[in-house]
């Protein structure tokens, strides 16, 4: 073989170190974006979660029943802890508004709570 053959494969050999440099640069990039889609992923879980224990505990304090437990029994078991239900009489109507904590994946990044209110008629 000759001398440039020679330099072609060292020169290639270089260029694999480099590439494998480039992806360990490229790696925490990544993490930041997967992360980030964990995130709105939670945000998005929690709204739905807050709405779910507004509209049981309006609907269970529309019958005058135990709306606070049963705006906890609507969360997940995991989330229910940061879970705040407030109830409101409006005339002929009750409202709930359910207030739930979003966990966060990162350290440092903290959000405000996740609010819902549902409104039911009372039942006469």
């Amino acid at each position: 073989m000759t001398g440039s053959t020679g330099r072609t494969y060292q020169r290639r050999g270089r260029d694999r170190g480099q590439v494998a440099l480039e992806y360990l640069g490229f790696i925490p990039i990544l993490l930041i974006v997967a992360l980030a889609a964990v995130q709105l992923g939670l945000i998005s879980y929690a709204a739905q979660q807050a709405g779910t224990a507004a509209r049981a505990g309006a609907r269970s304090a529309s019958l005058d029943g135990p709306y606070a437990a049963d705006c906890r029994a609507a969360v997940s078991g995991w989330l229910a802890d940061g879970l705040d239900c407030a109830r409101a009489h409006l005339g002929d109507e009750v409202t709930v508004t359910a207030t739930v904590d979003i966990p966060s994946v990162v350290p440092g990044w903290d959000f405000d709570p996740a609010r819902k209110t549902a409104t039911m008629p009372l039942d006469h």
